[in-house]
């Protein structure tokens, strides 16, 4: 049976690893992110598209607006979106305690508003029974990440899919998160990876590689089928064993 999936950060990397996964299944799939060339240039076949910045509550609006329209029920939400703020524009000013507090709002904004507006959003709208709704944290969320605030905003997304869990298990619908660790040919980094960094972390896991889009993407595709379907409130972690160590 043909599922509607709307995907979050669908036009690159992870997202758009699971858009073609669900896609090749024959699922309706709608894709969302800030920048409109880079979804429509995605190449998933049949994808719908809608550029947002799910940040924004007006923005989520419209986004549920074009689902109801367009999908009406959503079997599968995928929330790809978020970074760790590298990427954005930095603070005003040279204020130490500025750019900390600069920093956490970005990434707060980036990892879990994004998510939860768009939850919330399109919460009466999940098919029940069946319905799946899947995050997207990270190893970071386990270990850290430097600065604190990547991590400690992934780390945010785990009490809001156990209280998920909880509140929509009554109606058939299950919420899981998955936690990649290092994982190449992304956008995450912006750019590319050192090589001794990306030894570094390739010598963190037992499996001796780096991860890719299509190893998160399969694990997301297994979650939303109906053999997870008694999966529910778990944080899956994807990275090789890196989260153990050596």
């Amino acid at each position: 049976m043909t599922r509607n999936v709307v995907i979050s950060g669908g036009g690159t990397g992870i997202g758009l690893a699971a858009a073609h996964a669900f896609a090749a299944d024959g699922d309706r799939v709608l894709l969302l992110g800030r920048r409109a060339a880079v979804l429509e240039k995605a190449g998933v076949p049949g994808a719908l598209t809608c550029a947002a910045d799910l940040a924004e509550p007006a923005d989520v609006r419209r986004v549920a607006q074009f689902v109801r329209q367009e999908l009406g029920t959503v079997d599968v939400l995928v929330h790809s979106a978020g970074g760790h703020g590298g990427l954005e524009p930095g603070a005003a000013g040279e204020d130490p305690l500025d750019a900390v507090l600069h920093d956490w709002n970005v990434n707060f904004r980036l990892n879990v508003l994004t998510a939860v507006l768009l939850t919330e959003a399109l919460k009466e709208r999940l098919a029940e029974p069946g319905g799946r709704v899947l995050f997207l944290s990270s190893i970071a969320a386990y270990r850290g990440s430097g600065s604190g605030a990547y991590a400690a905003s992934k780390a945010g997304l785990h009490p809001y899919v156990h209280d998920l869990a909880r509140q929509l298990g009554p109606r058939g619908i299950t919420v899981n998160a998955v936690a990649p660790g290092y994982i190449e040919d992304t956008e995450f980094f912006g750019g590319a990876v050192a090589e001794e960094r990306r030894e570094r972390l390739i010598g963190e896991t037992s499996t001796g590689r780096a991860g890719t889009p299509g190893d998160v993407a399969a694990t997301l595709h297994w979650l939303a089928s109906p053999g997870a379907g008694h999966i529910t409130s778990q944080i899956l972690q994807v990275n090789g064993g890196a989260e153990r160590g050596h």
